[in-house]
């Protein structure tokens, strides 16, 4: 559990529509265009299938386009380089990744007696990355995504391309490709620098235009913003918080970790083309795994609600298909005969039961209208390009 607060003043600021203000990027524009290159590039996986943009569809708010095949379900997760392999995870939308801290440990994070400090940032939903390069330089080398042999074998790929070389020894010297390990990170680095452009990061919502006097909320939005805030409530500012610091616009994420008591989505781990099919008894341990901590086990990171309305399916595991399901889920996951809305059926026993929230969801007591009053708030986070996505 983490014990945090959502102090007054800030539901009183956010209420009352106070003004937020993003910040220009200030990055070198040619090493933008160099990551942005790269990252759209197919060539740099192993039988040239895949590219960064694959899983991270920039008509798609930066995510999975999630396309629905006879070896992925709904979608759920990932096809890989080979078109066949698939992930256990979803890829999460990289939109606003950059503003996640370094992957650390804060030992003032949290708040109340004994709450000695809380994991903070980092990429993946595991924080296994400490930062955007380091994540930028995994997907080549995972065996069921881009499956590259090695490193070598992509600075081999990028050597061939004379652009690329001219490219790279002008941002990083012409001894840039003297050793393979330094090449390699300098191809993390020019992606990690297109990954916090502003193309990224526009900050254009509806919620963002209604902050500044440029959009109307309807009542539905505004109740549904009301019950994200009440702590009495949804209180789901505890851990999505809507009000930025120090004048920056709202992230709608405290950067930390928790077990919220997601199952297993069993069409992806059963499927034979995922690898952990084939491990017995396999529970996806999150954060303890990163760790080596076992109270951490199951606790993944508090994504961004930007753009969530159109970045499903949701949860690490991509098991719900609905902002509704997932609502009703924080809900009513404790609630004895509560049934979720996309199965009919009860909610599923959690993944990792030891160590779930049981303090912050699982019995909230919302009505089905507040429900939807929060998924309707929700919708208001979508950034002006994708707002005509389903």
């Amino acid at each position: 559990m983490k014990i945090r607060t959502f102090t007054g003043l800030g539901i009183l600021l956010v209420l009352l529509g106070g003004c937020n203000e993003s910040n220009e990027s200030g990055l070198d524009p040619q090493k933008v265009a160099l990551g942005e290159a790269f990252f759209n590039d197919t060539n740099l996986s192993n039988t040239g299938n895949q590219a960064c943009a694959s899983c991270h569809d920039a008509g798609r708010a930066f995510s999975e386009p999630r396309t629905v095949t006879a070896q992925n379900d709904f979608g759920a997760v990932s096809i890989g380089d080979d078109n066949l392999s698939i992930g256990d995870r979803n890829a999460p939308t990289a939109m606003y990744a950059a503003f996640f801290p370094a992957f650390h440990f804060d030992d003032e994070a949290g708040e109340g007696e004994g709450s000695g400090g809380l994991w903070l940032g980092g990429q993946f939903h595991d924080g296994r990355a400490a930062d955007l390069k380091a994540q930028a330089k995994g997907p080549f080398l995972n065996p069921v995504e881009m499956q590259m042999p090695d490193f070598n074998s992509v600075v081999a790929r990028v050597k061939a391309n004379p652009s690329y070389v001219s490219e790279l020894t002008a941002l990083y010297g012409d001894s840039v490709f003297d050793d393979d390990a330094a090449a390699y990170d300098a191809i993390g680095d020019a992606i990690a620098t297109f990954e916090k452009s502003d193309v990224f990061a526009p900050f254009d919502s509806k919620y963002d235009r209604w902050l500044k006097g440029e959009a109307e909320l309807t009542a539905l939005e505004r109740q549904g913003l009301e019950m994200f805030v009440r702590a009495d409530k949804g209180n789901c500012a505890a851990c999505h918080p809507n009000v930025g610091t120090g004048g920056a616009p709202a992230l709608f994420t405290d950067a930390t970790f928790d077990n919220l008591g997601v199952p297993v989505n069993e069409a992806v781990r059963s499927n034979p083309n995922n690898p952990l099919s084939a491990v017995a008894d396999y529970r996806d341990l999150g954060l303890g795994e990163t760790t080596g901590d076992p109270s951490l086990d199951g606790a993944f990171k508090v994504a961004t609600l930007r753009n969530i309305a159109v970045t499903g399916p949701y949860m690490h595991n991509g098991v719900f298909k609905t902002l509704k399901a997932v609502v009703h889920f924080y809900n009513t996951r404790d609630v004895t005969g509560a049934l979720n809305p996309e199965t009919g059926l009860p909610w599923r026993t959690p993944e990792v039961p030891e160590t779930i929230n049981v303090d912050e969801l699982g019995n909230l007591g919302l009505s089905d209208e507040e429900e939807d009053a929060i998924v309707a708030f929700l919708k208001t986070l979508t950034d002006a390009r994708y707002e005509s996505l389903p």
